[in-house]
């Protein structure tokens, strides 16, 4: 396993980190049991770095990396999670909301303390805003809040999280310097970090999280004309790809993967080495489910730089879709 610097800070973290959204349950039915036997057997690969949040199962997916992380008992594994944001306040229509609506220094609090607890530690080494509202340049209430829980010893490092594919959202931000990292959509598809985002993340030492590095799966090249319906009728992807949108995910995965079939076994393989192409990405946080996807993603962190060629011949297959929200 390669490890990266985390932005400016001294933490040297797995490039391949453990993406646990799926843990909570929300990508189809999940046991706990092979969850925490996935995690640590992760970590035995020299993952380090795992990725979580509340809205995750109402704070499943911490419970249960919580429980892994009791078992561990060798080196140290930084967590990442996050505060939910009062949904209440984004989902009306008639208002626009601010970062003081959605994150009030009580809901900070109470999630934070709660955070802890699902974790079984006491301080947690990033925690996120898991939306970020571009007002939060100049309502720092978020900020200070997070400063006053850092300084009470209950977190350590702060961080956002972008909106799906909002990459320019956080531009202001990045240039700050204010916080640790920024968490943001990447992959072959959703290339448009590259334009602005990662440059001025570099020039502020702002760590960059990269997440859905394989599209969702769709860029992991084994879909077919049938998976659509394979999928169990809870699983966030029957909602993603309705309609037209899973035969054009399939149309534009092909031609990816006849550019790439020249230059990497696999299109899962091609898309996990694109996402840690570029220098500005600290850790890439793939969903892994079990010891067999582990041993795939870890694979990849072996020092081979991405071909630069091909990262030039994907450029006209960016494709900025709203399938996230």
């Amino acid at each position: 396993m390669e490890y990266r610097k985390f932005g400016k800070s001294d933490w040297k973290v797995s490039e391949i980190g453990f993406g646990g959204w799926q843990l909570g349950g929300t990508w189809g039915k999940v046991d706990d049991k092979n969850s925490i036997e996935t995690l640590l057997y992760a970590f035995e690969k020299g993952v380090n770095f795992v990725d979580t949040a509340y809205a995750y199962g109402n704070g499943h997916s911490e419970s249960v990396i919580g429980k892994a992380l009791d078992q561990w008992n060798s080196g140290k594994i930084y967590v990442a999670t996050k505060v939910t944001p009062l949904l209440d306040k984004i989902k009306n229509q008639h208002a626009t909301p601010s970062i003081a609506d959605c994150y009030p220094r009580w809901h900070i609090r109470e999630i934070v303390e709660g955070s802890l607890k699902r974790l079984g530690t006491e301080r947690l080494d990033l925690i996120q805003l898991h939306l970020w509202l571009e007002d939060g340049i100049t309502n720092l209430e978020w900020l200070q809040t997070l400063t006053t829980l850092k300084n009470e010893g209950k977190i350590d490092k702060i961080g956002v999280s972008l909106a799906d594919i909002r990459p320019e959202q956080g531009m202001e931000l990045a240039k700050t310097g204010w916080v640790d990292s920024i968490q943001v959509l990447f992959n072959m598809f959703e290339q448009e970090p590259f334009d602005a985002l990662f440059p001025e993340s570099h020039k502020s030492g702002t760590a960059i999280i990269a997440r859905v590095p394989l599209d969702s799966g769709a860029l992991t090249g084994t879909w077919t004309e049938n998976t659509f319906e394979g999928w169990a009728k809870n699983d966030k992807r029957r909602l993603m790809y309705r309609g037209d949108r899973f035969k054009e995910t399939l149309r534009r995965v092909a031609a990816i993967k006849k550019l790439c079939d020249p230059h990497y076994p696999t299109l899962a393989e091609a898309a996990l080495r694109y996402s840690l192409y570029p220098k500005e990405v600290s850790v890439v946080i793939p969903g892994m489910r079990n010891k067999q996807e582990v041993d795939l993603n870890a694979a990849i962190s072996d020092g081979k730089r991405f071909n630069p060629e091909l990262v030039e011949m994907l450029k006209p297959h960016r494709w900025k879709h709203e399938f996230y929200s």
